[in-house]
């Protein structure tokens, strides 16, 4: 039997920073690039960084009280440096991870979240998860929006995602679920996931690296198998980025829905099918509309406030 140790190694400032960046909303993939190469395969960084993400949950339980008053965003930045500062420091009072857990994102938020079995999430803009940990069981439960999930090997807790009644479960992989309308779609990106819906008859369908599915009410439709590279044009938004090849009009705009406050409205059935090609920053909205007034015969009309319409040229009009 082992036994704790009475005086817990210190936390570097590193996993600090790296806490309080991530809970700032403004992640990047140069963040998550620069990240990474700081963990590498240092087990030690990895605990520091899960003990002192546990000190910042409890931070963020108590910000929202504080932001109730009125505070411009110098504060909130200069309580992020202090809480950075003495967040080690808490360590040795709370070691631990809280055993339930629930993430929201803003729209245009996209939060990385690593969780205390070693899995890391990272959570798209406009979503809701919950997270259930237990000495059987690794749980989520995706409320709305998509999540994608880099598994931590442990054959004998399932990690289990449940979106509606579609489930999808993995031991050690890497996956995504997105609520849409139609369905949940699964995309695995590394290893074996086993996906099902509460009401099918049939045996769970077994994916592989590279293999997108929809699953539906009744049935499991495939979307790639593996042979055009859409799994990873699908999760392009892990880097801030939206792929468009192959995308219509309008899903291309309601892809740029999702991250911008901004909404893009495209209701004419002349241009809506219209195959777009092309990566954008998924904030740069105005971009992808200047690169359609540029490359296609397109009206575009900014007279109502916080949307922009984008419709067919009538003849005589630039």
């Amino acid at each position: 039997m082992t036994h704790p140790h009475p005086h817990p190694p210190p936390l570097t400032p590193d996993a600090a920073y790296w806490a309080a960046r991530m809970d700032s909303g403004e992640w990047s993939a140069q963040d998550e690039a620069a990240l990474r190469q700081w963990l590498g395969d240092d087990k030690a960084r990895h605990a520091e960084l899960l003990e002192t993400q546990a000190c910042w949950m409890m931070l963020d339980q108590a910000e929202p009280v504080a932001e109730t008053l009125p505070s411009p965003l110098w504060r909130r930045r200069r309580f992020l440096a202090a809480a950075a500062a003495g967040v080690a420091a808490m360590v040795g009072a709370a070691r631990f991870w809280p055993r339930g857990q629930s993430f929201a994102t803003r729209t245009g938020e996209i939060r990385r979240v690593p969780l205390n079995d070693g899995s890391v999430m990272m959570i798209n803009s406009g979503s809701e998860l919950a997270v259930e940990m237990s000495a059987h069981a690794r749980n989520i439960e995706l409320a709305r929006g998509e999540a994608w999930f880099q598994v931590a090997k442990d054959a004998t807790r399932p990690f289990v995602v449940a979106a509606g009644d579609v489930r999808a479960k993995a031991v050690g992989t890497a996956f995504a679920v997105r609520l849409r309308e139609g369905g949940v779609e699964v995309n695995v990106t590394e290893g074996v996931v086993q996906t099902w819906g509460m009401g099918h008859d049939s045996a769970p369908t077994r994916l592989t690296a590279g293999e997108r599915v929809l699953v539906t009410q009744n049935a499991v439709v495939f979307l790639d198998r593996g042979g055009d590279g859409s799994t990873e044009q699908a999760l392009a938004w892990r880097n801030g980025m939206i792929d468009l090849s192959g995308h219509t009009l309008a899903e291309a705009a309601a892809e740029f829905n999702r991250y911008n406050t901004l909404q893009i409205v495209v209701n004419d059935p002349r241009v809506a099918g219209e195959r777009m090609a092309g990566i954008f920053r998924i904030d740069d909205p105005r971009g992808f509309i200047a690169a359609l007034r540029d490359g296609f015969a397109l009206q575009v009309d900014n007279s109502q406030p916080g949307e922009v319409r984008i419709t067919a040229k009538e003849n005589g009009r630039s």
